[in-house]
């Protein structure tokens, strides 16, 4: 299956092209769309050689809330400015005060191009903080000596990233669960996302042990409970769970995690979305060659020269 590029390949290549050393300063005011209805702009509102680089998150106040600013801060550091009006977060490079070495461009273009990712990783670091801070709590105590707030686990921290669907994310002393409330807009994507999340379980099964553990369900799991707006009980809302034990949570996977993990939704519906293409694309070309085997079964009307006994001839058709 294709997996989903982490950051914007359109910014990615637009200041690829602008940080060589032989391009020349040009005009820019491109609006690109990103998934979750993500916005960027990208501009030279001052000069030519000054890019100007905005995102819009749908869910930036409750980024921000989860300590979104201070990794920002660690990742854009002296580049940040005042954001653009209309959008939440801005960078701005002057391409006369690029880093000197080609390495350091090229880490600099992929940082940029990780806008999206690297504001919705706040509350995953987050939580991934907390779950250490109770494992170290719960060092010594065994679960009937532990104190009830300890067995709870941390508290759930919601984004509201698109319209109608939530992540939810919660910490616990021996593990973090990660919830995605998702939309189905018909059966058959129900039925898609049904086998999909099936090969999940089985993968884990068979060979992938180490594999996060997936469970799907219609209704809110427990974790959930007391959480605003959720829905139950519709045919159209699935929650989709994964588990992430400690082997997933050292601090040398957890970048890995996080971007894997942000990118699952869009991977979950694209490839719904490609799997029934595929199937309609193989429905039109059988129905392509039953119409041509229908046409080669049609009789075709032959006109034939036949003689009389007198030798005249006269034509009938067969």
């Amino acid at each position: 299956m294709l997996l989903l590029d982490y950051q914007n390949v359109l910014i990615e290549s637009l200041l690829r092209d602008r940080f060589a050393p032989d391009a020349s300063p040009t005009s820019i005011d491109q609006v690109v769309s990103d998934f979750d209805n993500v916005t960027f702009h990208i501009s030279t509102p001052n000069t030519k050689t000054q890019i100007l680089v905005s995102i819009s998150v749908k869910c930036y106040p409750e980024l921000l809330k989860y300590g979104a600013q201070e990794i920002l801060e660690r990742e854009y550091g002296q580049y940040i400015v005042e954001p653009e009006q209309a959008y939440n977060f801005s960078v701005q490079v002057d391409l006369e005060k690029l880093p000197e070495s080609q390495e350091e461009r090229d880490d600099l273009v992929k940082r940029i191009s990780l806008l999206k990712r690297n504001a919705m990783a706040a509350p995953f670091e987050q939580a991934f903080q907390e779950y250490a801070q109770l494992a170290e709590q719960m060092r010594g105590l065994t679960l009937e000596s532990a104190p009830q707030g300890l067995k709870e686990g941390g508290e759930v921290r919601a984004i509201h990233y698109r319209d109608e669907e939530a992540i939810y994310i919660k910490a616990s002393h021996d593990r973090v669960t990660v919830i995605f409330s998702t939309v189905f807009r018909e059966e058959t994507d129900r039925v898609f996302g049904k086998i999909f999340l099936q090969e999940f379980v089985d993968a884990r099964r068979r060979a992938i042990q180490n594999a996060p553990q997936v469970m799907f369900r219609n209704d809110p799991p427990l974790e959930l409970q007391g959480q605003p707006g959720l829905q139950s009980g519709k045919g159209d809302i699935g929650y989709i769970t994964f588990v992430l034990f400690p082997r997933h949570l050292t601090p040398q996977r957890q970048p890995d995690v996080i971007s894997h993990i942000q990118t699952f939704r869009d991977y979950f519906h694209y490839h719904i979305k490609a799997s029934k293409a595929y199937i309609h694309s193989r429905m039109r070309r059988r129905t392509a060659d039953f119409l041509q085997v229908l046409r080669r079964a049609r009789p075709e009307a032959e006109e034939k020269e036949r003689k009389t006994a007198s030798g005249r001839t006269f034509r009938v058709q067969g």
